[in-house]
């Protein structure tokens, strides 16, 4: 099923409210790392963190400033906190300018992402945060 420009960006503010509401709740809740809580699936059911958990204690440190410890719980955090960033501006921008870049982009993201040449090192990258994030015990 192919993703068209609507459903894309429907998707993405979807997400990005959903993301900023998220962080909204865990800013104002003083969550911490010793009393968070557990949203992921993967780790409610088996008790082993996913590949993205902490993602949302690295975007809050990076709010603090900490950008050291952002990349020390998470480093897809900044992967996320990126996309959070630009996804909303990029919409607006190309609705009002009636444009297509972000849909663009994506595509040709999709299409470059489908070779293993980048797909099998940014799987391995995310395997290896995996690990990384079993080990210190997430």
């Amino acid at each position: 099923m192919a993703l068209d420009r609507n459903k894309l960006y429907s998707i993405l503010t979807i997400a990005c409210v959903a993301g900023y509401s998220w962080l909204y709740i865990s800013m104002t809740n003083n969550l911490t790392e010793s009393k968070s809580v557990e949203v992921c699936l993967i780790k409610h059911v088996t008790n082993i963190p996913c590949p993205s958990c902490g993602s949302t204690r690295s975007i809050m440190s990076m709010t603090k400033g900490d950008f050291v410890g952002a990349l020390n719980v998470n480093p897809i955090g900044y992967i996320v906190a990126l996309i959070m960033l630009m996804a909303p501006i990029w919409i607006v921008v190309d609705l009002i300018m009636k444009n297509n870049t972000l849909f663009n982009t994506y595509q040709k993201m999709e299409t470059l992402l489908k070779r293993p040449t980048y797909a099998i090192p940014l799987v391995l990258l995310v395997i290896i945060n995996w690990i990384w994030n079993i080990a210190k015990g997430l």
